[in-house]
């Protein structure tokens, strides 16, 4: 490394001595550095550590020390996170690419046993598991079993790379939630290699990666491909990012929880806009807070559009790292390194310097959820009663749901204007007949209620509070709604462990809360079925009901797809609405139900409160709980421990497997990249306009059954019934190739006026899907291009929009404009992107895409930036352009040149 600013110093931390780069040694020469916000001092330092002259430049760092906060971002620097979070929905397929680069290592005549993460990466695997069992002492049990009986493949896969890989840990299912234990247990705050201290950062493959901002720790979601690089030692490239200053004054008010203000902060932010920000929480108020709390709050980062949502290391942070029950030695070091670099934040320190800035009073919080289908879209809970209401003759005037919206922070839709709706069909009802029970069910019923997500289930006061309710439910004679789909599930074993020891378990199990499994569930849409006769309901009656969940997300057709409003509430809430078995209710003025004597039973007789709260958490969550539970977290149990394990460095593919197949990103690899070639006789794949995203390009959802995925699916022998999704099945780039461009929503405009995965193959003027066109092409040697319009690739960052468009055989995107996280996947896959000089596009240039296309300049000096020569022939002559390489840094041209980012650090370590 360079150290060209001499900030290379020693940390004595009791008796030991470490390295590290110091940001104070830095500030004396340069004082701009005190004024930063905390997160960029973590950047800084990280730029300061990996200097080296080429990826990360002195200029770089001085980039950052002359930061101006107004501007708007352009200048791009290397990050180099200290680690890698993985779920196992996204995490497989990278693990994926990593056994298969094992066997291309062997056959270049290297060590496969080489390959192993670069950088230490643990993957949690947490997504999978479905509520299909509840309200019963057995619906844990039942439950994982039926996860491992559909999992199989994947969890034998995960269960080998955990004893294959170095440096790669395997959270078994049933644990918890990663976000969670990345919480509780894997963060380190002040990270240590040999003899080097830094902060601890992070990039993960799951979008609330986000909450471990709140212990102090720089991390945020990426997709695969970026996660990828990051295993593999690579930089994650980003825009230096504006910082909005978020002041908290006072303190939450008797009855507010956690939960409301998170979903306050929400609301607040997605007003002021902070897409593509960092949001640094500063001022009094943050004295008050827990680190749960504050964790709470950075969790919902991607709601508010928020790259970070961040809070400095202080006395907080240590307390909870004690709390749970992490060594002395690791509070020590990082009071030491916080201290002394300028990472600990001071209620008197100076307020650093923000773009921007915005204030709460944290009094003013009240009780809230937020829904139906959007987060931001807070709504107090005395005003619940009129805002279902509304909502409700929206949706009814709207007619049936279209799906998910607005997921990712995009602009909402315009609304638009409310129909007249019968009052009769307002009032409408289903009658439901079950076991021996009759019941009326109608709009606005709670079919699911649901503690659930890291969100909440990591806060002991909330978890508590819920508890404390629950008793308070029992004892005045009170049961949840027949109707109601009642489920909770912890994002660790250590909640189950509190509530067990404060003896609360019992009570929320009474009123049908039983412990269903260790996993997102409900969040991401594993909610389950609802039972028969309600869904037979629902459907009957045409009916709008809810869900009320203690989650992150809520977009409409996500929680369940019989469900349309859903709502994001408080654990405490959560169970109150379970009994009340209705969201259209004014809690303050109507009764949740009767007592055994007719009484009415109101929220407030059962609110537990805030000094309550407090003394079950000192009495019964302990430091030794985390302890013992995190001591054993990767041994798994005993469904995890008989899953096969395949010995050896290499992994044994199955060939009839569905869900993981050897991926063909390396047969026959050259030891050394071939020469860029010139881009010749080219036909167009796709002609796209504006605003085509990542989900266009590559759906996560269902495999629509006449679709090209379906066909190899049914051919491989697996019925419909048990397509599962493109999400489930990432680790078989066959599944995936085919659902390339086969979102049903695509416009091609090859074939004006039809949607879905259709082209038109132009030597032949057939029609066919992408797909078929793609390897019709690919077996004459025909290089393909797509043309797109502005945006291309915004939405989710999703890893096989890439690799899908490679394997179609895709050599060059040619747009408008690109979102940045695609732009870069696309050169990670040896995929060139060109952009149309400013002013100009497809349509201006009146290419149809039944040209021709030869692209030249890549042969010859190719480098960042340079200027494309693109010739188009068609019917009509000959148009010629030039375009911009869209490969922005030095290390994107190593990664083109070598074919793609995987096969570039796989020849490095052959040659190694």
């Amino acid at each position: 490394m360079t150290d060209s600013f001499g900030t290379k110093s020693k940390l004595q931390v009791g008796s030991a001595t470490y390295d590290y780069f110091s940001l104070s040694k830095l500030a004396k020469a340069h004082p701009s550095v005190d004024r930063l916000p905390f997160s960029l001092k973590v950047l800084l330092e990280n730029l300061l550590r990996n200097e080296d002259g080429r990826v990360v430049k002195r200029e770089h760092v001085e980039k950052m020390l002359a930061w101006d906060p107004k501007a708007t971002p352009d200048v791009e620097i290397s990050f180099h996170p200290a680690r890698v979070l993985l779920q196992d929905f996204t995490g497989v397929p990278a693990v994926v690419d990593m056994a298969a680069m094992r066997e291309a290592l062997a056959t270049m005549g290297g060590d496969p046993a080489k390959i192993n993460p670069r950088n230490p990466a643990d993957l949690v695997i947490d997504h999978s598991v479905q509520i299909d069992s509840f309200a019963t002492t057995a619906a844990f049990k039942e439950n994982a079993e039926l996860e491992f009986e559909r999992n199989r493949e994947r969890y034998a896969f995960l269960r080998w790379g955990q004893s294959a890989f170095k440096g790669f840990g395997v959270v078994p299912p049933d644990i918890g939630i990663c976000h969670q234990v990345n919480l509780e247990f894997l963060a380190q705050v002040t990270f240590r290699q040999g003899t080097t201290v830094y902060p601890d950062t992070l990039v993960g493959t799951d979008s609330h990666t986000t909450m471990i901002n709140g212990l102090g720790v720089v991390g945020w979601g990426v997709g695969g491909i970026e996660a990828e690089a990051a295993l593999l030692g690579q930089p994650i490239t980003m825009l230096i990012p504006q910082v909005v200053g978020f002041k908290l004054n006072g303190a939450l008010p008797a009855g507010a929880t956690a939960t409301d203000l998170v979903l306050t902060v929400t609301q607040m932010l997605r007003k002021k806009g902070v897409v593509g920000k960092f949001v640094e929480f500063f001022g009094p108020g943050l004295k008050g807070l827990s680190l749960p709390d504050r964790a709470t709050i950075a969790n919902m980062a991607p709601e508010y559009g928020a790259t970070i949502g961040f809070f400095p290391v202080d006395e907080e942070s240590l307390n909870y790292l004690r709390f749970t029950g992490r060594p002395d030695a690791v509070v020590a070091l990082t009071e030491t390194y916080a201290k002394e670099q300028g990472l600990w934040r001071k209620d008197d320190a100076p307020e650093p310097l923000f773009t921007d800035t915005l204030e709460l009073e944290l009094s003013t919080v009240v009780p809230s959820l937020a829904g139906p289908k959007r987060p931001q879209d807070r709504v107090p809970l005395t005003d619940m009663k009129s805002g279902y209401e509304k909502s409700l003759v929206e949706m009814l005037a709207a007619g049936k749901s279209k799906g998910e919206d607005d997921e990712g922070g995009g602009k909402a839709k315009a609304k638009a204007p409310a129909a007249e709706v019968a009052p009769e069909r307002l009032a409408q009802t289903v009658t439901v007949k079950q076991g021996r029970e009759s019941y009326q069910l109608g709009h606005g019923a709670v079919v699911i209620a649901s503690i659930t997500s890291c969100t909440n289930t990591s806060n002991p006061a909330v978890l508590v509070g819920a508890g404390l309710l629950a008793k308070k439910a029992v004892e005045k004679g009170l049961n949840p709604k027949p109707w109601v789909k009642t489920s909770l599930a912890p994002g660790s074993r250590v909640v189950t462990e509190y509530l067990r020891d404060s003896g609360l378990l019992p009570y929320l199990e009474a009123v049908g809360f039983h412990v269903v499994g260790y996993g997102c569930t409900t969040c991401i849409g594993n909610s389950g079925p609802l039972t028969e006769p309600v869904a037979n309901a629902v459907v009957e009656g045409d009916l709008v009901v809810a869900a009320v969940l203690s989650g992150n997300r809520n977009f409409e057709g996500r929680i369940n797809p019989h469900v349309r409003m859903n709502y994001l509430a408080s654990p405490p809430l959560v169970v109150a609405y379970a009994l009340a078995g209705e969201v259209g209710l004014d809690m303050d003025k109507e009764p949740l139900g009767l007592d055994p004597n007719g009484r009415p039973v109101f929220l407030k007789d059962i609110w537990p409160t805030n000094e309550e709260i407090k003394t079950v958490i000192r009495a019964s969550v302990k430091p030794e709980q985390f302890r013992s539970q995190y001591a054993n977290a990767m041994d798994g149990d005993a469904l995890w421990q008989q899953l096969p394990v395949g010995k050896g460095s290499t992994f044994q593919w199955d060939e009839k497997s569905t869900y993981v197949r050897k991926p063909p990103f390396f047969e026959n690899l050259p030891k050394e990249p071939k020469a860029t070639q010139d881009i010749k006789g080219a036909r167009v794949l796709a002609l796209l306009g504006d605003s085509v995203t990542t989900d266009h390009i590559s759906p996560a959802g269902n495999i629509a059954k006449t679709s090209p995925a379906a066909k190899y699916l049914m051919a491989e022998g697996v019925e419909p019934k048990d397509f599962n999704s493109y999400g489930a099945r990432r680790g078989n780039h066959e599944v995936m190739v085919r659902g390339t461009f086969a979102n049903i929503r695509l416009k091609n405009l090859l074939v004006p006026g039809v949607e879905g995965g259709v082209t038109v193959h132009i030597p032949t003027r057939e029609r066919m899907s992408i797909y078929d066109a793609s390897m019709k092409y690919q077996a004459d040697n025909t290089a393909l291009v797509v043309l797109a319009g502005a945006e291309y690739g915004t939405g989710s960052s999703r890893d096989w929009a890439a690799k899908g468009t490679q394997l179609l055989g895709v050599k060059a995107v040619i747009a408008k404009s690109f979102e940045r996280i695609h732009r870069s996947n696309l050169v990670g896959m040896g995929v060139l992107p060109l952009q149309f000089e400013a002013g100009q596009d497809a349509q201006s240039l009146g290419l149809t895409g039944h040209e021709t296309f030869e692209i030249t300049g890549i042969a010859q000096d190719l480098a960042p930036q340079k200027k494309l020569t693109v010739k188009a022939t068609g019917e009509g002559g000959t148009k010629e352009f030039t375009a911009v390489c869209r490969i922005d840094t030095p290390n994107e041209l190593d990664y083109y040149r070598h074919g793609g980012i995987l096969q570039y650090v796989l020849r490095q370590l052959a040659k190694a």
